[in-house]
């Protein structure tokens, strides 16, 4: 075994012990820290896909900006006082357990028995290059540099009112 499978063996691991305790916790808070570690987790194992850019957004979007609008949401909404919905729907607990060790049988199957090829194709090496941080910025400041700064003007001009309808009193 490989140093990649080994991190790859270890990254989806993480992930999917997070996923199930995210799941099963009865705070909400706790269950959105896990989260976050299951977002890290697949930044890492989108690294291992060689996609660097979709690996720094997920961290940078999702475990950071998403997350803290969620936490502030539940820390707001202090939902330890909110009633408990599945204590005693057996039916949709056994439903939910069928369809957990269904999707486990699968995946287990795709990893025991799949065999996947060593060599790539030039296809695929090309699409390994196109998700790379250089060759996106080299497309978005050469071929999509006026969309950008649109969007960049859009996003400022989009703060300024923001700000200005956040103020109470003009001056």
């Amino acid at each position: 075994m490989n140093a990649e499978i080994i991190l790859f063996i270890t990254l989806a691991l993480i992930a999917a012990v997070s996923s199930v305790m995210m799941i099963t916790r009865p705070n909400a808070v706790i269950s959105a820290v896990f989260l976050v570690l299951n977002f890290f987790a697949l930044a890492g194992l989108y690294l291992l896909l060689n996609a660097q850019f979709i690996s720094v957004v997920q961290i940078i979007v999702y475990a950071g900006a998403i997350m803290v609008l969620f936490l502030f949401v539940l820390m707001l909404l202090r939902t330890e006082s909110e009633p408990k919905v599945f204590l005693d729907k057996k039916p949709i607990k056994m439903f939910a357990l069928f369809i957990t060790v269904f999707v486990f049988i699968q995946v287990a199957y795709l990893i025991l028995v799949g065999k996947p090829s060593g060599n790539l194709t030039p296809d695929q090496l090309k699409s390994i290059e196109t998700g790379t941080i250089q060759s996106i910025g080299r497309e978005l400041y050469t071929n999509y540099i006026l969309p950008f700064e649109v969007a960049g003007f859009l996003l400022l001009a989009a703060t300024i009112g923001a700000m200005v309808l956040a103020k109470k009193k003009f001056e």
